[in-house]
């Protein structure tokens, strides 16, 4: 006898059916094109970072890359889960929820930048659509600038 393998959401889940949760589970969280691009090139340029790490042990909050000696925390934000002006777009299901976990995000964000920036880290953030040289660029004239600026004073 089969077994009935259909798959039912549980009260309260995220995921508003099993084509959208198979969708959700495929979207990455790191390594993603423009992060992979960006470090190829800002690796070109000779800096060497840590990869999807927590700038700070205790804040349970992770960088795309990270600096530590100069203290430079790159975040490549997507244009969806982070609430770009130019590109976010409301979900036409469950829109309540997705708004909702989207506005949460970018709260995240704004106390993670805070948090980092108290314990005296510089943060740079870049969206996934800006042109990946020009970030790279940016990350590495500022961990120059900020390593010359440690050993000089």
């Amino acid at each position: 006898m089969a077994e009935d393998l259909t798959w039912v959401a549980p009260e309260g889940s995220w995921a508003s059916s099993a084509a959208r949760r198979r969708n959700m589970q495929a979207i990455r969280s790191r390594d993603t094109k423009p992060e992979k691009l960006v470090r190829r090139l800002v690796h070109a340029k000779g800096l060497r970072y840590r990869v999807a790490a927590r700038p700070v042990p205790d804040l349970r909050r992770t960088a795309d890359l990270v600096f530590r000696p100069t203290k430079v925390a790159v975040f490549i934000d997507g244009c969806y889960w982070h609430g770009c002006p130019e590109h976010y777009v409301p979900p036409r299901t469950n829109s309540g929820y997705w708004s909702e976990k989207v506005l949460r995000n970018v709260e995240r964000d704004r106390d993670t930048d805070q948090r980092l920036t108290e314990a005296g880290w510089l943060v740079l953030r870049f969206w996934e659509h800006e042109p990946s040289d020009t970030c790279a660029e940016k990350i590495v004239d500022t961990v120059i600038s900020r390593r010359l600026h440690t050993t000089n004073g």
